[in-house]
């Protein structure tokens, strides 16, 4: 079952700072000129704590993690960050424009959520994760002993969980705020016991997907692992250490929006269009379109062949080619993935072609040593035309119903399968263990 409890966050003060000039977006996503313009934004800026600087003189007693607990400690001295006096839920708002120009709103709250082991099956991963990105998160929880950015969680229900919460979003929010890609968030709490009692109650037999932070989810039971080794005890079922800060949203929410993350490869040894063309028609039918396709022409040609199954995209400096209708040769690189994996344009995409036609390795995919991944099709497709990038893949987006199903047998995607947006807000609550 899902323990969901309430929570008295630390927020900033907005007497003392602005909002817009203390948030960020999560620390996976800070590009370096983003974290430069965030730490000059504001000396209370989240940035610091979250994905702070790096020294020349960085050591065990002084380093980016030390920092980071260090101004924790010093803000809440100062009154930066005030503790809500009564435990609380957070209903999370956000309305934004998908990069089709389409308007959407998408509503959630954020509350905290017990550690469960996967082998519990109450919460489900649907991507794989990488080691050294745990390794860095659980540094600074160990330094931080705090939660400053939401897990992305996914429940499903008819609309009952968020009409319970509907009420609240009628008063103004306790933070409004608007972001760089001009998403406006809003955030209420809520502190009424009936309120957050009957939440608790519709979410207890809910599964629980994880749409967003699996890193720091696995991070999240490997502390809390450490602290009960530290306590010598099995389970202290009510140890600040045992729950996590968590953002649910319904599967069902209309505003619940996945893009779909482009594949870029760079830097191959050797690369011809041609080889390209022949080897990929092992796998699949290909046909070749026109190379001087824009963004728009990609995403729509995409999208209509899609209807009927799997559908890719290579682009090369100078050619084109739509890739559809997987063929039975492909089987030899999908030995082991289940139907439901194997149904997978992300699947298809990184076993046939990156391994089996580009002989890229499953250990250079995850370190990346060839590939990049990026939201923009323009970008990818620039990428590739100014000579910058062999060829790039552009791909639909990843149904949620996929996710759901892929999650809850157990499977898991390929990382960066999916890419939820708008991200969630980092700075709104902090989840302090002590």
């Amino acid at each position: 079952m899902a323990d969901i409890q309430p929570f008295r966050a630390l927020r900033y003060d907005l007497q003392r700072v602005s909002a817009s000039q203390v948030v960020t977006q999560p620390y996976d996503k800070i590009t370096p000129a983003m974290q430069e313009r965030y730490y000059a934004a504001s000396p209370y800026n989240l940035v610091r704590i979250i994905l702070g600087r790096r020294e020349g003189g960085d050591n065990g007693q002084n380093n980016v993690y030390t920092r980071a607990a260090e101004y924790g400690r010093k803000w809440r001295a100062e009154g930066i960050f005030r503790q809500d006096s009564e435990p609380s839920i957070y209903v999370y708002s956000q309305t934004f424009a998908a990069p089709s120009g389409s308007r959407f709103a998408r509503r959630g709250f954020i509350a905290v959520g017990r550690v469960e082991d996967y082998s519990a099956k109450v919460v489900f991963r649907h991507e794989q994760t990488l080691s050294k990105p745990k390794a860095d998160r659980l540094d600074l929880l160990r330094s931080t002993r705090a939660h400053y950015e939401q897990l992305f969680l996914l429940y499903e229900d008819s609309g009952e969980i968020d009409s319970l919460l509907s009420p609240a979003a009628n008063a103004p929010g306790a933070i409004e705020v608007d972001d760089e890609y001009g998403v406006a968030h809003q955030l209420w709490q809520i502190s009424d016991p009936a309120v957050i009692a009957s939440v608790q109650k519709k979410m207890r037999d809910k599964k629980l997907v994880i749409a967003d932070g699996h890193h720091r989810y696995e991070t999240a039971f490997t502390f809390r692992d450490e602290c009960r080794t530290a306590a010598g005890e099995t389970s202290k079922p009510d140890a600040p250490y045992e729950f996590v800060m968590m953002t649910f949203v319904n599967m069902n929410d209309p505003g619940l929006l996945v893009l779909p993350t482009h594949r870029v490869v760079h830097s191959l040894r050797s690369f011809s269009a041609d080889e390209f063309q022949k080897s990929a028609s092992r796998f699949f039918d290909v046909e070749e379109v026109n190379a001087d396709l824009n963004a728009d022409r990609a995403t729509a040609l995409l999208r209509e062949r899609g209807r009927a199954g799997t559908a890719l995209l290579a682009v090369t400096a100078n050619r084109a080619f739509l890739l559809h209708s997987p063929k039975p040769t492909g089987a030899q690189f999908l030995a082991g993935f289940s139907p439901r994996q194997r149904a997978l344009d992300v699947v298809q995409l990184h076993k046939c072609l990156l391994e089996g036609v580009l002989k890229l390795s499953e250990e250079s995919i995850r370190n990346q040593q060839n590939l990049s991944y990026l939201r923009d099709a323009s970008e990818a497709l620039e990428q590739v035309r100014n000579g910058n990038a062999n060829v790039a893949f552009l791909m639909n987006p990843c149904p949620v119903a996929q996710v759901r199903d892929v999650a809850f047998a157990g499977e898991v995607m390929p990382q960066k399968s999916t890419d939820f947006y708008p991200k969630l807000l980092s700075g709104l609550t902090v989840y302090a263990l002590e």
